[in-house]
């Protein structure tokens, strides 16, 4: 591992962007270089906040670092992260890597022809929760999803499919490990040009049925995750950080503390004991580790936690998804 820094970049500081940057300034394996986006005055202010360079346009910034983190807007991603790569630079995108899944290819490609590395910001594979879970056996066999925001204008430049739900596709397929088999979904444009509330129902060729829920103009904010499996039943709550686990445990099984014994069940062959859990929580903030990972797998030249591959498998689910849509909907206009 080399103990130099990693000279790194921000490109596009709206919300999210100037988040990236806050946490930059914070990492201390990563030197914070400079800021890139189209509006002056915001580039500026935010370089002039954390007293880094504001560039005035990309090449020159692709002069000075050798990795970027990509925060426009996803239909820029492409293009931003196309050129970063030519130029030799490792890239983080935010979630959704592309808005179409041969962008992902290319980028794929262009990333190991120059050594590149490319890691998808889908951040909750780094929250406390979903870590919390990590130290059990998750192999889910039906999974309930639900992600409902109320409507703000950030990120309704795509459907809510790919602002949203991609959050819940990434960390199904991640616990799932098993091919897509059949898509079912619906979704309706309520006050966007684009879906702003889809349910998809998605089987996998392991069995494994996933129902999930995306809306972003709900009057309630809710992350939540519930997995049924044999034995077991878990449930994350992504807003609250928290999860919960009921399962069954032979009779010799050692309690622990932040356990509870519900019952017992005599009937089969062994008796065997229902238990509640609530996992203890790792305190963190998920966009400084996943940002901190990011330097770390270009520093230590190891695979990034969410790779570039993942992040075009989320997609392809999530564009396989809207084309069901898309099937209903004209269903509907032609009745």
């Amino acid at each position: 591992m080399s103990n130099n820094k990693t000279n790194i970049a921000v490109i596009g500081v709206g919300h999210l962007g100037s988040l990236h940057a806050k946490m930059l300034a914070e990492i201390s394996s990563a030197n914070f270089v400079g800021v890139f986006d189209v509006d002056e005055q915001k580039r500026n202010d935010i370089a002039m906040k954390y007293n880094v360079r504001a560039f005035p346009s990309l090449n020159e910034l692709f002069e000075t670092v050798n990795a970027v983190t990509i925060a426009a807007n996803t239909r820029f991603h492409f293009e931003i992260a196309k050129l970063a790569l030519q130029n030799g630079i490792h890239c983080f995108i935010e979630k959704p890597i592309t808005t179409m899944p041969n962008e992902a290819e290319e980028l794929i490609t262009l990333a190991r022809k120059n050594n590149c590395k490319i890691q998808v910001g889908h951040i909750e594979r780094f929250n406390p929760a979903i870590l919390a879970i990590e130290k059990y056996d998750v192999k889910p066999m039906f999974i309930e999803a639900h992600r409902l925001a109320q409507f703000t204008a950030r990120g309704a430049d795509v459907a809510v499919v790919l602002d949203l739900m991609i959050h819940d596709i990434d960390i199904i397929l991640s616990l799932v490990k098993s091919d897509v088999a059949q898509i079912d979904a619906n979704g309706v444009a309520v006050v966007s040009d684009s879906v702003d509330i889809a349910n998809a129902r998605i089987k996998f060729e392991n069995g494994c049925v996933a129902n999930v829920t995306a809306s972003r103009i709900s009057q309630q904010k809710m992350r939540k995750m519930r997995m049924f499996q044999h034995d077991a039943y878990i449930s994350v709550n992504f807003s609250e950080n928290n999860a919960e686990v009921f399962r069954l445990v032979d009779e010799h099984f050692q309690m622990q503390s932040r356990m509870m014994k519900l019952g017992a069940i005599d009937s089969g062959k062994y008796q065997r004991n229902i238990i509640f859990e609530q996992p203890e929580i790792p305190q963190l903030n998920p966009l400084k580790v996943e940002l901190e990972e990011f330097v770390k797998c270009i520093q230590q030249n190891t695979e990034p936690k969410v790779t570039a591959e993942e992040g075009k498998q989320a997609l392809v689910v999530a564009s396989e998804i809207l084309s069901r849509i898309d099937e209903q909907r004209f269903v509907v206009r032609e009745s």
